[in-house]
């Protein structure tokens, strides 16, 4: 077909594909361990499959509500009050969404504007800097401070004025692993008190803080959640990366912005998947025991690599281990994830693309939601490096 010949003028011309796709083109190419990309190897519960096909054949195929099946919303409203204590009404303040990537990208669409100013914490997930910049946002970046990942609140309260529209936070935070406080929630409150600045919190990987560090779930505290969305996701909860579900969970007020967009850009999500998931939510044994499956995957990858020439600190949540190279190698963080999924067959993530001047601290990312043989395989080759 020939190429358009008018004029275009790119919403993002610094943005190309992103890394996830490369690298895990990468290894598809070179027959090599996928570590990269955060998603299982191993299949999700046998009987969640059934009770999606059930659903089915029962005719479940048509438009779910716009908010989502009000099955599902009120098990995870019981859930984030049993949880976190906080109570959202499944009717005006939950909504199901095609995602956690749809659920960021519709709430910084609802409330960013031409000038408001949104604080980003990085390193950050890639999702996040484009949605504000399409939006007409500009994003002020936050470094956290190395080697634990914290935030410097002093840093933060600095970069706040009459610009500040929203500070968005990550917790159990991707790529590093790390967990915030409940003196980090408290520095929060104590900042955005008396202002009209919101909280974009995503939280999707809520059910993975180990070592028996409860998360700090923005919900916990009363006066953030009053100005927050709180977005977390079934796709990691239930190893269902591929069926892009999620929710998203905010005061009234703010869900009627959401459900402004979010009815414009996907209308509803997968209906027999949300009637699945409610049945499925009831039995809680399905979300709280994620921490303990996934610290034993922890704790076995890094006890495997122990004896390699990599440097690390377990992480404190998600499924996802920094690794350093610095006594390996001088490469860049990019060349160096390269020539590893290439030579070696193994894949990762370099951490300097989740910080937009490509900060190189020499750590590649490593995703251990993976089978124990897979985690065993991929250790005994970076013991040999």
């Amino acid at each position: 077909m020939p190429k358009f010949e008018g004029l275009i003028t790119s919403k993002l011309p610094a943005v190309g594909t992103t890394i996830f796709s490369v690298m895990s083109k990468l290894a598809i190419e070179n027959n090599a361990i996928n570590l990269s990309q955060g998603f299982p190897d191993f299949n999700c519960s046998d009987k969640l499959v059934e009770l999606v096909n059930h659903y089915m054949q029962k005719g479940f195929n048509q438009y779910a509500p716009m908010q989502g099946v009000i099955g599902l919303r009120e098990q995870i409203a019981i859930m984030i009050e049993e949880l976190y204590g906080t109570k959202y009404h499944p009717e005006s303040e939950i909504t199901i969404t095609a995602g956690a990537t749809q659920a960021i990208y519709t709430a910084i669409s609802a409330i960013i504007r031409e000038g408001d100013e949104v604080i980003v914490f990085e390193p950050a997930y890639d999702c996040y800097t484009p949605a504000i910049i399409v939006a007409g946002g500009k994003p002020i970046y936050v470094t956290l401070s190395q080697p634990d990942f914290s935030i410097d609140w002093n840093a933060v309260k600095k970069l706040i004025n009459h610009h500040t529209r929203m500070i968005i936070i990550n917790t159990p935070h991707n790529p590093s692993g790390s967990i915030i406080s409940e003196n980090d929630l408290k520095e929060l409150d104590k900042l955005t008190k008396n202002t009209d600045i919101l909280i974009l919190s995503d939280e999707v990987y809520e059910h993975m803080a180990f070592d028996d560090k409860p998360h700090q779930s923005i919900a916990r505290n009363s006066n953030l959640a009053n100005r927050s969305f709180l977005v977390s996701s079934f796709g990691k909860t239930v190893h269902t990366t591929g069926w892009k579900m999620a929710y998203i969970a905010a005061p009234e007020n703010l869900m009627n912005e959401f459900r402004k967009i979010h009815q414009y850009l996907v209308f509803s999500c997968n209906t027999p998947i949300q009637y699945a998931l409610a049945d499925f939510m009831k039995e809680k044994e399905n979300y709280l025991e994620l921490k303990h499956f996934y610290q034993k995957k922890r704790d076995l990858f890094t006890k495997l690599i122990r004896s390699s020439r990599f440097s690390f600190e377990a992480c404190s949540g998600t499924y996802f281990q920094l690794l350093n190279y610095s006594s390996i190698s001088n490469e860049k963080d990019t060349d160096f994830a390269i020539r590893l999924t290439k030579e070696n067959k193994i894949a990762a993530i370099p951490l300097s693309v989740f910080y937009h001047e490509k900060q190189d601290n020499k750590l590649l990312r490593f995703c251990f939601a993976k089978k124990d043989e897979t985690l065993e395989k991929a250790a005994e080759i970076l013991c040999k490096i």
